[in-house]
């Protein structure tokens, strides 16, 4: 199963266009933007993330759906922030 979580953007790298820091679940993490070039992406853009990966950007409201959602999901929702939290993209 694929998830996205849902991951709100804090500030862009200096060292990779592709590369910002973003909060998830209260964890900053490293993900990757590059798959979202063409969207105009700023600090506090919240976007769905699959290990590490930016994969669409989402408003506020559709980040706290998405969020409660997943807490309903129980394991599945576990296993996935746990594979995000480990992956290593910078």
């Amino acid at each position: 199963m694929c998830l996205g979580i849902p991951a709100q953007i804090t500030e862009f790298s200096d060292k990779h266009e592709h590369l910002v820091r973003a909060e998830v679940s209260g964890v900053v993490r490293i993900i990757n933007i590059g798959l979202l070039e063409e969207e105009a992406l700023a600090p506090g853009d919240w976007v769905l993330v699959h290990v590490g990966f930016a994969m669409s950007k989402i408003d506020e409201k559709e980040a706290a759906l998405a969020l409660a959602s997943l807490q309903l999901m129980g394991q599945a929702y576990d296993d996935e922030l746990e594979a995000l939290l480990t992956s290593d993209i910078g």
